[in-house]
């Protein structure tokens, strides 16, 4: 605690005055001011920044070395190639000497750095602009990859350093012709298209593990997979990292490790790690056998040797090799852990673990397999972190990310640190940003903001903006939250995302004018002027399309008597036709008035026709001629409908067959509904609606009459009077025979058709009679239609003339008898 309100106290009396740096941005004059907020302004006539020149060789060669990682103190020789990946050497040299572009495809451990560092040495000569060493973790997007490639390419020419808008970027990376080494590479696809598609004269050595995504397929970019080693390549590797032979059991032991590892030379690494450290407590141990024991030696001593580690322990070697290395070791893995495997440069550990000699534990740990280099800096190796987690390294992750926040809170804010050091320490502030509480999270924002904007990577300057605008929020700091939305607001109007600009220079002026901070509500409101004119300056002005009223077609005179549309009647023809039946001539219609003219107060802007056409009418030279049709000085007087011309009267002929067609029609109609109600009278009877035990609907004929006919007779056995009448072309009931016929005696009847027998009605067959009430609803009478006669159909009566449907009535007579044997 000690040590954190120590380094607390130094970053509130941050020594040297506040740095201010002025860069520009496209079209921009940025002033980076670390108390207020930046200022923009757009550049000034004269001051825009010349044509940039690039590199010379000492250049490059210096921007390769600050590229790598740096030298550890007490290192050891650097890794070499393995002799099974020569063929793979030669072979990517040899594509990328012919141009081609190569990704380089192995899984993380695989030794894909090792065998980049060697093919950098082979393609020196090869590009008139050298070779070029890019690092693509955390990219993926190819717009930071094209500006770290211009960077490195070229070099501004004044001391105020440039960062170049889209346009002049890709004109500039368009004419680099160099061999670029890519590694950790995270995108793929389209975005790696466009990538290739800025450089046309690049070759590209792309280093990416199998879960990248792929590239597409108009990319055109060779494969090559890097493999694990095979048995006796693991074998001399490991003799190689220990330094002897190998006994029998070792090497046996080494075969099934790399079985279980499937050749990954990290793992080899480790191992020999392992082996190196068995050794020297082996040898430790022996030592200690040629003395004399002690008088008051308590514990016996262990004759036995360190045995070889299991194949578990060779497979996940993290907490082994952790527990074998020195105490100030453990505590750098205790703080990459906290980071999320992200290591300090080694000048930080002192400082932050409390031990001076701190910085050559990272020299131990990178012999022991723990680390491996990711651009310029180190960090934990594949699968590490994990393993030492679940040994509990990552308990006091909190207490030592909360260490390192305030101790680069406190070296970001020093005048002493250049802004270009506090760019190469970017992924270690931002993981300790990540990992801090709120208030030490706004501090290190705070003082790690503008060194970012500074050195030109605005993609972590934007990062530590929006993580401080969510920590300042909160921790309730009205003032810091104001601070960070004007900074997004700045940087997303340098960037040209004009929207965001907008929202984020709003919120900021609504806080500061909150707190009545004048001077930062000032410097908002001429950003968000800025932007208002920009917005201005991107709307496409285009004149409004006028189409050319339609041209009527002449019409031609028309000779006397002559037919001019379709034969309508007067009653057929209510409009135009009608009229001109009528007689009335028809109204000429009204020209349109002429335009009033033009006073001379109105506007004078011009209109130029984006087409011109040789038969167009005349384009209006002024917006007032343009729109005088659509606002009129002077009402128009509508104009007349225009009429028909009139119809000629038919002849006699024509207006006789006219009558005939109607006639026809309407007997049609008369015939077809006659048919209708025959069909609907057919079949149907009216249940009884009497006392009786049957009933009938009687529909006389004539005066009366009874049955269909007046000749009919009833059956035997049955009343005179009970038959029941029939339409035509129905069946008689059982006991009423049709005109003139008489029935003989017969079984049961068979009901008619939608009737149901009378309850007290009984079969003649003497059966008993159903009791089950009718299962139909009573239905309408059926209509009565008049006999037929003999008219002619031009004489037929209209349905107006046709007999009104008589009111049925319930049969009264008493049940006919059953007829027996």
């Amino acid at each position: 605690m000690d040590r954190t309100q120590g380094q607390a106290e130094a970053a509130e009396r941050s020594s040297g005055p506040a740095r201010v740096v002025t860069l520009t941005a496209g079209d921009f004059a940025l002033t980076v001011n670390p108390v207020d907020g930046s200022e923009i302004e757009p550049l000034r006539p004269g001051t825009e920044p010349g044509r940039p020149a690039k590199r010379g060789p000492a250049a490059r060669a210096a921007r390769d070395a600050a590229a790598r990682p740096p030298v550890l103190p007490g290192s050891g020789a650097p890794a070499r190639l393995l002799p099974a990946r020569e063929e793979q050497r030669e072979r990517l040299v040899r594509l990328l000497s012919h141009g081609r572009s190569v990704r380089l495809t192995g899984p993380a451990g695989s030794g894909r750095s090792v065998l980049l560092d060697a093919v950098a040495a082979d393609c020196a000569g090869i590009a008139p602009d050298g070779v070029v060493r890019l690092s693509g973790y955390g990219q993926q997007q190819p717009a930071e990859l094209l500006q770290a490639l211009y960077a490195a390419m070229y070099e501004a020419p004044d001391e105020r350093p440039v960062r170049p808008d889209r346009e002049e970027l890709l004109a500039r990376v368009r004419e680099i012709g160099a061999v670029v080494l890519l590694d950790d590479l995270e995108m793929g696809g389209s975005a790696l298209d466009e990538l290739l598609r800025a450089t046309p004269e690049c070759a590209y050595l792309l280093a990416a593990t199998p879960d990248t995504k792929a590239p597409s397929d108009d990319s055109h970019l060779e494969e090559v997979f890097l493999g694990g080693l095979g048995r006796t390549e693991a074998v001399e590797f490991l003799e190689a990292g220990v330094g002897r032979a190998l006994t029998e059991e070792e090497t046996a032991w080494a075969g099934d490790l790399r079985f279980a590892s499937e050749g990954l030379a990290l793992r080899f690494v480790q191992a020999a790690a392992l082996l190196r450290q068995r050794d020297e407590l082996n040898r430790s141990s022996a030592d200690d056998d040629d003395e004399e024991p002690g008088v008051f030696e308590e514990r016996p001593r262990d004759d036995a040797n360190v045995a070889l580690p299991t194949l578990a322990e060779g497979a996940a070697p993290a907490e082994l090799l952790a527990s074998r290395v020195s105490e100030s070791a453990r505590a750098v893995l205790r703080i990459a852990c906290a980071l999320g495997g992200e290591l300090p440069h080694h000048t930080h550990l002192p400082a932050l673990v409390g031990d001076t000699h701190a910085d050559v534990a990272v020299a131990e740990l990178l012999g022991c397999g723990l680390l491996s280099p990711v651009g310029a800096r180190y960090r934990l190796a594949a699968g590490v972190a994990r393993q030492l987690e679940e040994v509990g390294y990552g308990g006091p992750a909190a207490e030592e990310a909360r260490t390192a926040a305030r101790h680069y809170a406190w070296w970001t804010g020093h005048a002493s640190v250049t802004p270009e050091r506090v760019a190469a320490e970017a992924d270690a502030v931002l993981a300790a940003l990540a990992g801090a509480d709120v208030v030490a999270a706004v501090l290190l924002a705070r003082t790690a903001a503008p060194a970012f904007a500074a050195s030109l990577h605005w993609e972590a300057w934007e990062r530590v903006l929006r993580s401080g605008a969510e920590a300042a929020r909160k921790a309730g700091e009205v003032a810091e939250q104001a601070y960070f939305h004007h900074e997004l607001g700045v940087l997303a109007l340098c960037e040209g995302r004009l929207d965001r600009a907008r929202a984020e220079l709003e919120a900021s002026i609504g806080l500061r004018g909150a707190l009545a901070d004048k001077r930062g509500t000032v410097a908002g409101r001429r950003a968000l002027a800025l932007v208002t004119d920009r917005e201005a300056a991107e709307v496409a002005v285009s004149p409004p399309l006028k189409l050319a009223p339609p041209v009527a077609p002449p019409v031609a005179p028309r000779a006397a008597g002559a037919v001019a549309g379709p034969v309508a009647s007067p009653a057929a023809a209510p409009g135009a036709a009608g009229v001109a039946a009528r007689g009335v001539a028809p109204v000429a219609p009204v020209a349109p008035a002429a335009p009033a003219a033009r006073k001379p107060s109105e506007a004078v802007t011009a209109v130029v026709p984006v087409i011109k056409r040789p038969d167009a009418p005349p384009v209006p030279a002024t917006l007032s001629e343009m729109f005088e049709d659509a606002f009129p000085l002077t009402p128009k007087p509508s104009p007349a409908p225009l009429l028909a011309p009139p119809v000629a009267e038919p002849d006699s002929g024509s207006r006789k067959r006219t009558m005939l067609l109607a006639a026809a029609g309407a007997l049609t109609v008369v015939a077809l509904g006659t048919v209708v109600a025959l069909a609907m009278g057919s079949g149907e009877a009216e249940p009884s609606s009497g006392p009786g035990p049957a009933s009938s609907t009687t529909m006389p004929d004539a005066p009366g009459a009874q049955g269909t006919g007046g000749n009919d007779s009833a059956e035997p056995g049955t009343d005179p009077g009970t038959g029941t009448g029939t339409d035509t072309g129905t069946a008689a009931e059982p006991g009423a025979a049709g005109p003139g016929t008489s029935a003989p005696p017969q079984g049961p009847a068979a009901p008619a058709p939608g009737v149901s027998p009378s309850p007290g009605a009984k079969p003649s067959g003497g059966g008993t009679p159903s009791r089950k009430p009718p299962s139909t609803p009573p239905r309408t009478p059926p209509v009565s239609t008049p006999p037929a006669t003999s008219k002619s159909p031009e004489t037929s009566p209209s349905p107006s003339e046709l007999p009104s449907t008589p009111t049925p009535t319930a049969s009264t007579s008493p049940p006919a008898a059953p007829t027996g044997p």
